[in-house]
């Protein structure tokens, strides 16, 4: 992969301020798919575990504290909230509408700068938005999951990511087998 040629159009100091113009981020991004193996999957990914950790970190601390010690059902709320803040910070065109019924949310994400090509891909390109919910699920203790069910980029009228949110309480787990919480692997709520 070319990281000097990148490094010219992004900048991680751009991203996280959000200054960088969409004429270069749609540039990136076409180039990126263009690129042999993984390198578009593994980069979106990454910027969207990115996207969720910059977001709670610039939440005020007690705004954090609050959706840290909120009941299971209304964390999951929250998170989606926070989800659909993400896609409208990705790009100003994009909006995301969210269902969530027994465990299980839909998230709708129109306009999505990923999902933006001239001829349909095989492989769904809306990634960004599936690590950015599956980082938010982690950060905030839930056991979460998302994947990417119906992308505009393969031909689809939106981008569909399925995110399975159960909370500790609900993984119908006896206690002894309930997974390990994500403060073990890096949580940033305080």
């Amino acid at each position: 992969m070319r990281l000097g040629f990148y490094e010219n159009w992004l900048s991680a100091a751009g991203l996280r301020d959000g200054t960088i113009g969409l004429g270069p981020l749609s540039a990136v991004l076409s180039f990126l798919r263009q690129e042999e193996g993984e390198a578009y999957r593994v980069i979106t990914t990454r910027a969207g575990e990115y996207a969720a950790e910059w977001t709670v970190q610039a939440m005020a601390p007690p705004h954090r504290a609050f959706m840290s010690s909120t009941p299971e059902w209304l964390r999951q709320r929250l998170v989606l909230r926070l989800a659909r803040q993400i896609v409208r910070s990705s790009h100003g065109g994009s909006r995301a509408v969210s269902r969530l019924r027994q465990g299980t949310a839909d998230v709708e994400v129109t306009a999505s700068i990923f999902c933006t090509v001239r001829e349909p891909v095989l492989h769904p390109l809306c990634g960004f938005y599936a690590a950015a919910l599956t980082r938010l699920c982690e950060l905030f203790d839930l056991n979460g999951r998302a994947e990417v069910v119906a992308c505009r980029g393969t031909g689809g009228s939106t981008c569909v990511i399925k995110v399975a949110i159960l909370g500790h309480d609900q993984a119908g787990l006896p206690a002894a087998d309930a997974p390990e919480p994500p403060a073990a692997r890096g949580r940033l709520i305080t």
